[in-house]
Parts: structure tokens; sequence; C-alpha cells
């Protein structure tokens, strides 16, 4: 699937080499997902706007830095287009993803061997994987917030950054989460969906 004509890479200047990579990641992700289920059979029709753009802007959300961590991985998104704009923006940045599923971190280790970027897969359960020290934590569509600052207290540095995009309902989810939770919080109003916003998670402690 190609990019469309003029699409706008959420403002982000990317190489030619980069957008090439970015081409060969969304060529992999329409082969593959028939058989896997990567994203929603909908939302493959809008790959680039969804998914690609998506993943572009939580990246700009922070500066890059020694080690950016990715929850949840599945289809890549956002972990492999990190990697990818990694290559360029920030080529000594490590990228890890994690993934369960053991056909997810397969596709995942393709997508990292075919576009030629730098990152590894950790096919294991976030809940059991030593913990990660990361600089910088996403995760996409994984968990409600609450169970993503759990998975922060286990994997993000004391001074790292969280980067969670969420939907509509975001500021219940915060709500709930401070129940129990202590963070210091920004929010970035999203590109790509209204409503939407990536929150920006830091200092995070029990409450």
């Amino acid at each position: 699937m190609s990019a469309p004509e003029h699409i706008d890479l959420a403002g982000q200047n990317v190489s030619r080499e980069t957008q090439e990579r970015l081409q060969v990641f969304a060529d992999l992700v329409e082969k593959w997902n028939p058989r896997i289920n990567l994203v929603s059979r909908n939302s493959l029709v809008h790959l680039w706007g969804r998914h690609i753009i998506d993943s572009i802007q939580i990246f700009q959300c922070t500066p890059p830095a020694a080690h950016w961590l990715d929850l949840g991985s599945g289809g890549g998104f956002p972990g492999v287009v990190v990697a990818i704009l990694a290559a360029d923006a920030a080529p000594e940045m490590d990228v890890t993803l994690v993934e369960s599923d053991q056909r997810k971190a397969a596709f995942l280790r393709t997508a990292i061997r075919e576009t030629g970027v730098r990152g590894r897969v950790r096919a294991e359960r976030i809940e059991t994987l030593d913990p990660q020290n990361a600089t910088i934590l996403s995760a996409r569509a994984l968990a409600d917030l609450t169970g993503l600052l759990g998975f922060c207290e286990r994997h993000l540095d004391s001074n790292g950054t969280a980067l969670f995009p969420k939907g509509v309902t975001w500021k219940e989810e915060v709500a709930e989460a401070r129940k129990n939770w202590s963070f210091d919080m920004e929010k970035v109003d999203s590109k790509t969906m209204d409503g939407s916003v990536i929150l920006k998670i830091s200092g995070v402690s029990r409450a």
C-alpha cells in the first residue's frame, strides 16, 4: 500500500531513505495482516493516516533518548515506526519492542530486518520481563492508564517519560488512575483524531 501523494508525515522532516523504509514497513503490514490480524481490516485502508502518522506524532513528543521501550508492540505501532525514524534522527538510541504473541513477534523481527534498522524484539510478557529502565516508554491501545502506570513502575527509569495515546475518554482514565498513582502529566492534542491526546507522563509513584 503506497503512501498517498503529498501525505503530510505529521510535519516530520524525513529523508528519502526513511520514506522508503516506511513504505517497506507498510507493505509488510499489508502482506502479513490477513494471516495474523496486525490491524483491523477496516483500518488497514487508512494505514498511513490511522497508524503510521499516528506513530510518527508519538515519536515527536519527546527528544530521543538512550532507550525507547515499546510495550505490546503488536503490528509495530509505534515501535517499528520509532525505530525507522530513529535510524536518521537518533542512530544511537536503543529501541526494544515487547510482544508476547509469538507470531506478531516474528512479524516485528521481520520488519526490523527488512527495513534495515536497529531494534530488538522481546517475545515475553510485560509483567515478567526483567526491568528495562527505559528512558522513554510507549504503549498504544494496550491497557487503561491505571494498568499502564503499573508497567511504568516496573520498566521506566525514575527520570524517564511515558507516552500513551488515548481516546476521547482520557480524562476519565486520568481521574481513575490518580486514585492509586501520583504522576506528572502533559497532554498533547492528537493530529490524527479529534478529541484524542497523547499523554506525556513522568514522576510515577504509588499514591
